[in-house]
């Protein structure tokens, strides 16, 4: 009984994101875009570079830069947004980890996940501070 449903449902999820999917493609080709407005600039990225070479958490990053135009400016940005506009830019060294965050990389480890750090948890040399 319970593996019927779970198929049903199943079925259900597929739907929804198969029409899901066509309704975004058909916004795409009458020119609509799907997502928020972008907040970053030009000018946003050698900024965020620049105090993350300082050793700036990702806050303290986002505290002190502001949203240029749009609907949101004035405002700064969110923390994940400067991740996002740093990622695959920064050749900062990491830094040590507070806690022994061992499991949850070997967790992103046995996923297959190298490279793809979601937490900004990275192993370094020597102990932990």
């Amino acid at each position: 009984m319970f593996t019927v449903l779970a198929a049903v449902s199943g079925m259900g999820r597929e739907y929804i994101r198969d029409r899901t999917r066509e309704g975004h493609e058909s916004a795409r080709k009458h020119g609509k875009t799907i997502g928020g407005a972008g907040v970053t600039d030009e000018s946003m990225l050698p900024m965020a570079l620049h105090l993350r070479e300082q050793e700036m958490s990702l806050r303290d990053v986002a505290a002190r830069l502001v949203i240029a135009t749009g609907k949101k400016k004035g405002q700064h940005p969110s923390p994940a947004t400067v991740m996002r506009c740093c990622v695959n830019t920064t050749s900062r060294p990491p830094r040590r980890l507070a806690r022994d965050h061992s499991a949850t990389l070997r967790l992103v480890s046995g996923l297959g996940l190298q490279g793809h750090d979601p937490c900004g948890f990275k192993e370094t040399e020597g102990p932990s501070a």
